[in-house]
């Protein structure tokens, strides 16, 4: 997003707008409302304000839901503006993924002639914005991991769709963090300056006061922009969660030229598989930047690390399983899963300090792995279904012994889905899965179905916790 628009997501203020915006009640008569949006929108209150759009809370009528409205003024109306807004609502309609904001709606309001109202309405996420979370101090390493992982596997998605973002910064991420502080939920948003493909230079009027601190080298040299420079963005921004302060301070000019030179300082805190993944993403040169597939699976790995290191395990685990001990109750669910899903095996597995305990296997000699190596680690950080249907090409296993993704291993397993296990409070503490030595797919009702059976193995927790209380 560029400093002369507002933010396209309802909880996070554009840097520069203005933050005296609160969410006062308010009617249509309080704004420049058009009457194409009257129809169907009713303002709610007033979320921020840029130079070029506002963005409202409002309520559809038609569905009964309240949703966010990206308003631009009608001054905004030159041909370059015009063909951002078309760029943005292009891009926006092709995505569709849990971690972006979703665009519901778009449409001029012609009402006046001689002053049209482009207008986007997307999902209300409630929030705020990272950069406003930044002022208040540095991201715990376990929420940066998330942060990472959440944006990272979003631009995953849409550079696998040809679009590069090119505006990757806090204020264009969205945060929900849950009331204990364990779990961060992120959202990318504003598209306003994405390309489909390669694009040239960005125009210096789209970011004169936006995205400096976060241009990648080629981007401040005016070159070609491609997937890598959302990585080295990302990058920057990852190390700012980690330290509350940029990574290249000072006037436009003279940021956006220092990082020619120099690469950016990583605090001696920082840990040093961090600083290696983090100097990598930071290069100068776009050909030694990793993939944003390996970001995603590296921070989903120490976010996951993280986990375990400052947290201990949940009291049922270490007191009703103490180890690998097979329960009948569990051996049950997990015969029940391989049955229904036709594969040769599934398994409940519990998170320890430092492994990941196999309790309930079929078939299976090895009884845990390291945490860190743990194929279903994105299952524990998430509230979703993790799937791998290749591990040959699929690197988010490349270092679980029970996957083999080079595929030299006629006994390793190529098929991975799981669910996780979540307590009454919605902290995951295990995962159930199903593995087959054969690449496959899965359907979402086999998912569902999985679900079900994770909340059956955490009611038997709760009763071997019961029992031993007893």
């Amino acid at each position: 997003m560029t400093n002369d628009s507002a933010t396209d997501n309802t909880a996070a203020n554009d840097p520069e707008a203005n933050s005296s915006a609160t969410e006062a009640s308010a009617t249509s008569d309080d704004f420049e409302w058009p009457a194409r949006l009257r129809r169907r929108y009713t303002p709610l209150s007033l979320i921020a304000r840029g130079g070029m759009a506002d963005v409202f809370r409002a309520r559809d009528e038609f569905l009964g839901r309240d949703v966010a409205v990206k308003l631009f003024r009608a001054a905004a109306t030159a041909e370059s503006d015009f063909r951002r807004q078309e760029i943005e609502v292009d891009v926006l309609a092709r995505l569709n993924h849990p971690n972006l904001v979703t665009l519901l709606d778009a449409a001029v309001d012609r009402t006046d002639p001689v002053r049209p109202r482009i207008y986007f309405v997307m999902e209300l996420v409630e929030g705020t914005d990272l950069k406003r979370r930044l002022d208040s101090g540095p991201l715990r390493n376990r929420q940066v991991a998330q942060v990472g992982y959440w944006v990272a596997t979003a631009l995953e998605y849409v550079h696998d769709l040809g679009i590069v973002h090119r505006d990757v910064k806090p204020a264009n991420i969205l945060i929900a963090v849950t009331n204990d502080g364990l779990t961060v939920n992120s959202k990318l948003g504003d598209f306003g300056i994405a390309s489909i493909g390669n694009a040239q230079a960005i125009p210096d009027e789209d970011f004169v006061t936006g995205t400096v601190a976060y241009l990648s080298p080629e981007q401040a040299r005016g070159e070609e922009v491609g997937p890598a420079s959302d990585v080295y963005s990302l990058g920057l921004v990852i190390l700012q969660c980690l330290t509350a302060q940029l990574a290249f301070p000072g006037p436009p000019q003279h940021s956006a030229m220092v990082r020619l030179i120099n690469d950016p300082e990583i605090p001696d805190f920082v840990p040093d598989e961090w600083r290696i993944l983090l100097r990598a993403m930071t290069s100068r040169e776009p050909g030694d930047r990793p993939d944003i597939h390996d970001v995603a699976v590296a921070m989903g790995q120490f976010s996951f690390t993280e986990s375990g290191r400052h947290r201990s395990p949940p009291v049922p685990v270490s007191i009703a399983l103490p180890g690998p001990l097979p329960d009948e109750a569990f051996d049950r669910i997990t015969a029940m899963a391989a049955r229904i899903n036709s594969v040769p095996l599934a398994m409940v597995s519990i998170a320890g300090h430092d492994r990941v305990w196999f309790t309930s296997r079929h078939d299976l000699d090895v009884t845990s792995i390291g945490m860190d190596a743990a194929a279903n680690a994105p299952a524990l950080i998430q509230s979703t279904p993790w799937v791998i249907e290749d591990a040959t090409i699929d690197l988010r296993s490349a270092q679980n012994p029970l996957m083999t993704p080079n595929g030299s291993d006629a006994e390793s397993f190529r098929f991975y889905a799981g669910v996780p296990i979540l307590t009454a409070d919605n902290t995951a503490i295990g995962t159930l899965c199903v593995l087959d030595v054969n690449p496959r797919t899965i359907d979402a009702d086999a998912l569902a179905t999985l679900e079900d059976l994770a909340v059956m193995v955490m009611r038997e927790i709760e009763s071997l916790v019961i029992a031993h209380d007893d």
